[in-house]
Order: structure tokens, then sequence, then C-alpha cells
């Protein structure tokens, strides 16, 4: 039996993200996504995380935290698998919300 890998899990943890997003969110998504954007994606991702340890602040927030460790983990191997599944798990917490409010 082959298990994915922490990177196929985290590209499929991407893809489940990009689904949720509206549209144009979910291309830039892809584009920071995709190896070419790495010195973007880099810097992006830091300055998220930052964001995010001043979530107190007006405007930044907690969410940033999780979402630049994810653009991190596209290029940092240990990160891959556990934000996969951190991510995987709001999702499913998001997919369980949902449900219970449409009845």
């Amino acid at each position: 039996m082959h298990l994915p890998t922490g990177r196929q899990e985290l590209r499929a943890a991407f893809k489940r993200i990009e689904a949720e997003l509206p549209p144009r969110l979910a291309r830039a998504m892809r584009w920071l996504r995709h190896r070419d954007s790495r010195l973007i994606r880099i810097p992006a991702g830091l300055a998220l995380i930052v964001g995010g340890v001043f979530s107190f602040l007006p405007i930044l927030g907690a969410w940033m935290l999780p979402l630049g460790l994810m653009l991190l983990a596209a290029d940092i191997p240990f990160l891959q698998r556990p934000m996969a599944r951190f991510a995987n798990w709001c999702l499913g917490l998001v997919e369980r919300v949902r449900r219970r409010r449409s009845g």
C-alpha cells in the first residue's frame, strides 16, 4: 500500500481550500502555490505569520498564522504533513457546521 507523501497531502488540502474560495481568490492561491512563485510565497508566508502574531490589532487576525504556515509548508517538507492535516481538520469542521445549520 502506498501512503501519500506530505507534499501530496498538502497539495490535496490546498485543492480542498481552493474549492471553498471564490474563483478570484482560488486563482490567487493557485498562483502562489506554483513553483515559480516561490520568491513571492515565502515573504508572503512570513508576513502572514507576523500578522497572525499581532492578531490583537485591527484588521490582522489569527487566521493569518495558519495561512502563512500553509504557504511556507509548500517549501518546507517537515511542515507539509502537519499543515495538510490541520487544513483538512479545519475543512472538516466547516463541513460539520454547515451540515448542522442546514438541518
